[in-house]
């Protein structure tokens, strides 16, 4: 029996080639794809507790994302095989007038760890390009990010934008440095991430109740 705690600890310990060899390893011992998309998304979610821990910090986990990534290029062919889709799609952009993009990757990488469809839109993304990826994806998660203070009313537009043309079945994430509890309040997110290790459950509770 292919003993899978090996690759969860090569994907905390962001070690590509052995995730890698691996995850080789366990779909030529006939692991079901399931289960070893479970030990990849067990050992991304211990890397972003303990980011949320202040144990880990970027490098790691933007190490520990590629071991995933690597992983997953060899998981996926045999996921769509077996019928196995992710559960949940999610669409993710800076908003306009915000070309920053670390704090947005992050937080594309870690909904991808956890299994996450992710379409990322890039940065400047004006309202009407999130409301049309809205209606082509058919997202259940969308994610608005700011680095700039003076960006963080391209997010109100952007909600209002969506609101308005009646995406209504998603749940709408926002993030960034300036951006607080309070003001994702005024401007009717859904929820907010302070961090990317954060996004990750925060999305998981609120399309836990839809």
């Amino acid at each position: 029996m292919f003993d899978l705690s090996s690759l969860t600890e090569a994907i905390i310990n962001g070690d590509r080639k052995s995730a890698s060899a691996l995850t080789q390893e366990a779909v030529d011992s006939k692991v079901h794809p399931k289960e070893i998309l479970d030990s990849l998304i067990a050992g991304m979610d211990d890397v972003g507790g303990r980011f949320q821990r202040n144990e880990a910090f970027v490098p790691e986990m933007l190490v520990s994302a590629r071991a995933m990534k690597e992983s997953m290029a060899i998981l996926e062919p045999l996921l769509v095989e077996a019928g196995i889709h992710p559960e949940f799609t999610a669409v993710i952009g800076t908003v306009q007038g915000d070309l920053h993009d670390i704090g947005k990757n992050l937080v594309a990488m870690m909904w991808k760890g956890a299994n996450f469809n992710v379409i990322d839109l890039g940065t400047n993304v004006p309202p009407d390009k999130f409301v049309e990826a809205a209606k082509v994806h058919k997202p259940q998660l969308i994610g608005l990010s700011a680095l700039l203070t003076t960006t963080m009313p391209s997010m109100k537009k952007t909600i209002d934008a969506l609101r308005e043309a009646g995406i209504a079945g998603a749940k709408i994430v926002i993030g960034g440095a300036p951006i607080t509890q309070d003001f994702a309040d005024q401007v009717g997110a859904d929820g907010f991430a302070p961090d990317a290790a954060s996004a990750v459950e925060v999305a998981r509770k609120l399309l836990s109740s839809q």
